[in-house]
């Protein structure tokens, strides 16, 4: 088994829709790993050296390589390959979509709804995906260092806040975030009107487009 390459960044190509091929040089050796997009942010510039840990996946006798930025998201990748229907293809689109807490979160909470934004996902799926791995996540989610936030509105209003906030074109992980940021920061109760939570959380959103803007 193969727990991490530690080695010089030789190349990222896509393949395909958003398939994403590290190529990492180990000892002479370059070693093509499938990695979610969102690893490609946190990666050094070609020539650089990073370490990457890894999942190897045997198919019909061909031998596939996963990379991922740490245990913890290899360890959520993995929990993620043992629910039914689910390949790893759709289990790194799900890590492309949310951060890995929130991904953790959504999960424990059976936040259906969220889970469905990633593309592949749909509400049977999400609901097998809650279903089979909230009790294995609860017990990892200690070790691993996730803790459920408490913030957020409350869950009788939570899915109409997302839903519009979906409709209006942010993705999973900005509304995540907004909702985050609205709870902690700005104060507002769980139980605050859904035109209150949208509110607060367009103008965070926007005020965040302003400033990546200048």
């Amino acid at each position: 088994m193969i727990s991490y390459l530690k080695g010089i960044v030789a190349g990222i190509q896509t393949m395909g829709g958003s398939r994403v091929i590290l190529t990492l040089e180990v000892n002479n050796l370059g070693y093509d790993l499938q990695i979610p997009q969102r690893l490609t942010q946190q990666l050094p510039n070609s020539g650089g050296v990073t370490q990457i840990f890894t999942h190897l996946q045997i198919r019909e006798e061909v031998p596939f390589l996963y990379g991922f930025s740490s245990p913890a998201e290899r360890d959520l990748f993995r929990h993620l390959l043992t629910v039914s229907g689910i390949g790893a293809a759709l289990a790194i689109t799900l890590l492309d979509t949310l951060e890995l807490p929130d991904l953790v979160q959504a999960i424990i909470t059976g936040n259906t709804q969220i889970l469905i934004q990633a593309p592949g996902v749909g509400k049977k799926t999400a609901e097998r995906i809650c279903l089979e791995l909230k009790t294995k996540l609860v017990e990892w989610r200690k070790s691993a260092g996730f803790f459920v936030a408490t913030g957020g509105p409350a869950p009788g209003i939570l899915e109409e806040v997302q839903m519009t906030l979906f409709a209006l074109g942010y993705t999973a992980n900005e509304v995540s975030h907004a909702l985050h940021v609205v709870s902690e920061d700005v104060g507002l109760p769980k139980d605050a009107y859904v035109e209150d939570w949208i509110k607060q959380a367009i103008a965070y959103l926007s005020s965040n487009e302003e400033v990546s803007h200048l």
